[in-house]
């Protein structure tokens, strides 16, 4: 018997099966594509340098108490194998390792974890050994939010980096809503000049550029230090007196009151004083470049509207 190998039959087989061959190509390629965007995250960080890392961040060093937060704000926290003293929230971040302060790392503790990235502060953490870090070629991601929108961006940029896109975004675009709705009740606010006071001694401030500064005319203060050009910068308790600001603010835990604002109450001519207008606010959820802003946020306009009824 003669096979016709040009049948219609055959014809249609070998078809079949090449293009079974080529489908098992392009999905092998396509896994392949896969794999190497999942083992290759990359992210700009706030130094604005590309941080490309051969696979998902699985142990992870935040050399800050605001890197720690937005560790955990990104979904990555179990991710998180040490953190810096004072890495106070959340509470499961207590528990964990420390490698010293954001000034002072313990080099050799950190190097011992073996940590695939670190989450550097730009201006709080000592540059000679962040330099060190660096030529030991160990992946790090540098963070300065100076806005709201920097701090879900953060947050984004590093689930990115740990592999957990869906809850950091999650987080990030809940933060953005909470801000807008904020932004949108203090429109029309009544302006309020205000004084925050981030030290006693050596009396110091924040302007306008700084997240604090920020935060005040979201709820419609007027910053009475605002535009001077260093983010924190020493002022005397002269020029305070001068300004006249109608609220005085301070952190404290807990936002408890507590004596670092009672040396004011000696200038009784000053509207603050005279209205009673001396108050505390949480210092960790406004001094950190995290989703508790937003807690922050409401705290400080909460008093802001005090003060205007008085």
């Amino acid at each position: 018997m003669v096979v016709n190998l040009r049948s219609p039959r055959h014809h249609a087989s070998t078809k079949i099966g090449n293009m079974s061959i080529l489908t098992l190509l392009i999905f092998f390629s396509l896994t392949l594509f896969n794999m190497g965007v999942e083992a290759a995250p990359c992210a700009q960080d706030d130094r604005q340098k590309e941080v490309c890392l051969k696979q998902v961040a699985n142990r992870i060093i935040a050399l800050s108490p605001g890197a720690t937060e937005l560790m955990f704000a990104a979904g990555a926290g179990d991710k998180v194998v040490a953190v810096v003293n004072h890495s106070d929230y959340p509470p499961a971040a207590r528990k964990l390792p420390l490698v010293g302060n954001h000034t002072r790392i313990d080099l050799e503790a950190l190097l011992a974890l073996e940590p695939d990235l670190v989450i550097t502060w730009i201006t709080g953490n000592p540059p000679a050994q962040i330099e060190m870090l660096k030529e030991l070629g160990i992946p790090m991601f540098a963070i300065e939010p100076r806005d709201f929108e920097g701090v879900s961006s953060a947050i984004e940029r590093l689930s990115v980096l740990a592999g957990t896109e869906q809850e950091g975004f999650a987080e990030a675009e809940r933060f953005r809503v909470g801000i807008a709705a904020v932004s949108e009740q203090y429109r029309n606010a009544v302006p309020i000049p205000v004084f925050y006071q981030v030290w006693e001694t050596p009396l110091m401030t924040i302007n306008n550029e700084h997240l604090i500064g920020k935060v005040l005319q979201l709820c419609g203060g007027v910053n009475v230090f605002g535009d001077m050009p260093r983010l924190v910068p020493r002022i005397s308790a002269e020029v305070v007196l001068q300004a006249d600001p109608h609220v005085i603010l301070t952190g404290s835990v807990e936002g408890a009151s507590d004596d670092e604002l009672d040396h004011w109450k000696d200038y009784s001519g000053m509207t603050a004083v005279a209205r009673g207008n001396l108050f505390f606010v949480p210092a960790s959820p406004i001094s950190r470049p995290t989703p508790r802003l937003l807690e922050a946020s409401n705290s400080i306009c909460q008093k802001l509207d005090i003060a205007r009824e008085r």
